[in-house]
């Protein structure tokens, strides 16, 4: 089984900054691509930062320049750094991971969610 523990949510006033990680264990043989989604209310799930295990990255137009993300393989851990943050980034965020349990199977785990309210 695998977990992945997400923590660093909380309030903060725009033009702040958060850092969330998300940490996985458990039966984990390599992960692969990790990401972080958000969903705020009455809305869907959108993915707006992914990291390879090369370290490519990509982001959702509406924070690139504003997020960054990052992972430290050694730890199984997924960094999310948020400045400069907006009262339209107040969502849930989630970590995901493909996770490899053996040499050939792999599926996707997500995190329980962080709560993420910026003030105006």
């Amino acid at each position: 089984q695998v977990q992945l523990v997400e923590s660093g949510g909380g309030l903060v006033q725009a033009g702040g900054s958060l850092r969330l990680s998300c940490a996985a264990s458990g039966s984990i043989f390599r992960i692969s691509d990790m990401g972080w989604y958000r969903q705020a209310a009455g809305k869907q799930r959108e993915l707006i930062a992914a990291i390879t295990s090369g370290g490519n990255t990509n982001y959702a137009d509406s924070v690139k320049g504003r997020f960054t993300i990052s992972r430290d393989s050694a730890k199984n851990t997924v960094y999310l750094q948020m400045n400069s943050l907006k009262p339209e980034d107040t969502a849930v965020f989630y970590c995901n991971a493909d996770v490899y349990t053996t040499i050939r199977t792999h599926y996707q785990y997500w995190g329980q969610g962080t709560q993420v309210t910026v003030s105006s």
